[in-house]
């Protein structure tokens, strides 16, 4: 961080307000189709992280979306109403339900995907594989920031 020390207030929050953007602009380019299924942001996190997160617990997914349990139910039950999601109890402790997309959830979180994916994409290959790697562990440490 030392070499960094030269980094002005106003710079960071460029890098804030450019993070900010992004995040919008990402989760904007799939609304149309999230719109056409009744979806919403909300619906969107949650199948996101229950594709890249195969058999994840309702627990999990909680502590990755930091929401209340209500919140997460209704998305839940949004989403189990439109057969987007299966459970499954886990084998050694039958109070612990995995959850799984279900071939329409795979089939629309494509869709989803295949769209947000163009804009990420297109950055990516207009960078060098230094650039991309970079970018990826600085991403790690915002995250992994411990205030």
């Amino acid at each position: 961080m030392k070499e960094l020390l030269y980094l002005k207030d106003e710079q960071l929050k460029g890098f804030i307000e450019k993070i900010f953007v992004t995040y919008r602009e990402s989760f904007n380019d799939p609304k149309k189709i999230l719109k056409k299924y009744e979806l919403g942001t909300a619906h969107h996190k949650s199948l996101h992280l229950i594709s890249f997160y195969k058999g994840i617990t309702i627990s999990q997914l909680l502590n990755k979306l930091n929401v209340t349990k209500q919140s997460l139910n209704r998305v839940l039950n949004d989403l189990k109403k439109l057969n987007l999601l299966e459970f499954k109890k886990d084998a050694k402790d039958s109070r612990v339900r995995h959850i799984y997309l279900s071939e329409k959830g795979n089939k629309i979180y494509s869709e989803i995907f295949v769209n947000q994916k163009k804009r990420i994409y297109k950055a990516f290959l207009n960078s060098s594989a230094k650039e991309v790697l970079n970018f990826d562990l600085v991403l790690k440490r915002i995250l992994d920031e411990k205030f």
